[in-house]
């Protein structure tokens, strides 16, 4: 190799490291010193903050009653979907035993909840002191949402930032601005997505889709990739060294007014699948959606309302209609966690 040779290739491997800006940390389908994928995460079994009608199952029972199943290459976490359930169905609620501060959450399935009646299903993750410690709702919807909605929860004093240069765009819409529980009754600051296959039958309708989460201290941001649009190379949402500034327009950017470092700290990353509850079983139970979005009033053919399709209430569907719920499970391929290799936070 002559000189001139080497030296660029020299020059190229710097610039690549250079501008390599996150290397894996965590790779949950990795089997190492702390276990397979279950292993590295504690089941819920205390009852369910949100009041929803639930039982959540520990490890040994989820697997008996096969709510859980893994090998090296796929998760599955589901409800009961064979049993009547007079206190409540039996599902699974599972939080990551490592915390995170900041970084690049990748999650890749190939199954999410459907958009099922009395459903209320969520990827998130939390810290220790709620809210002051801070919540990221990476995917969330409840009944027959067809969109995802996107949100954080924080303590006093923050508030989602006006949207105001193209550095700060992203394609969902605007929902809710305070991210103080009092402030909203329990909203957060909230970003709606109308892309119809990010959530629920319209995701599983395409069959896989990777979520991507950048938090730094400046923003958290959301990016969605369905199937035909999954990048492959090192810099893609699974690659070796992927660079969220090659990937275009996020679903959501939050900025806020507060700081984000002293908001959101020590998180734990959830899968959860509930029922009921404050969200999926109150106002929204009786309430119709526009059937190709998830936020009115912007479409005016709407899906007629959980209450009106059912004939009863929340509760007594998901006691009484186990069938209802077959698709009520997540199918995940990959769940990694990056860090900035310049940890410039």
């Amino acid at each position: 190799m002559s000189l001139l040779s080497a030296l660029t290739v020299t020059f190229a491997l710097c610039l690549s490291n250079a501008l390599a800006r996150y290397v894996l940390q965590d790779d949950y389908f990795e089997v190492d010193e702390h276990g397979a994928f279950f292993d590295k995460f504690r089941f819920w079994e205390d009852e369910d903050p949100t009041k929803g009608f639930v039982l959540y199952k520990n490890y040994g029972d989820c697997l008996e009653a096969g709510l859980i199943s893994n090998t090296t290459v796929n998760v599955i976490m589901r409800a009961d979907s064979h049993n009547i359930a007079p206190f409540g169905r039996s599902s699974v609620r599972i939080e990551s035993k490592k915390t995170y501060d900041h970084g690049l959450l990748v999650i890749d399935l190939d199954h999410m909840p459907g958009s099922i009646c009395g459903v209320w299903p969520a990827f998130w993750s939390y810290g220790p002191s709620w809210p002051n410690d801070g919540e990221i709702d990476i995917i969330e919807g409840i009944n027959q949402f067809r969109a995802n909605r996107m949100s954080l929860h924080t303590g006093p004093g923050c508030y989602l930032k006006n949207r105001t240069t193209h550095f700060h765009a992203y394609s969902g819409e605007v929902l809710y601005t305070h991210c103080t529980p009092s402030n909203t009754s329990n909203t957060g600051c909230s970003i709606g997505s109308f892309d119809l296959t990010t959530y629920g039958d319209g995701f599983n309708a395409i069959g896989r889709g990777i979520y991507a989460t950048e938090w730094t201290s400046k923003h958290i941001s959301i990016w969605f990739f369905p199937r035909h649009s999954i990048r492959k190379d090192v810099n893609g949402p699974l690659g070796r060294t992927p660079d969220p500034g090659t990937w275009g327009l996020p679903l959501s950017r939050f900025d806020l007014t507060c700081d984000i470092g002293m908001n959101f700290k020590n998180h734990s990353i959830v899968f959860d699948i509930t029922f009921c509850g404050g969200w999926a079983g109150g106002k929204q139970w009786n309430t119709s959606i526009p059937v190709n979005s998830t936020w009115p009033p912007t479409h005016n053919q709407r899906n007629t309302s959980c209450a009106a399709k059912t004939g009863c209430t929340c509760e007594d569907w998901v006691r009484d209609h186990p069938e209802a719920f077959e698709e009520a499970y997540w199918s995940v391929n990959a769940l990694r966690v990056y860090q900035d290799v310049k940890d410039e936070w």
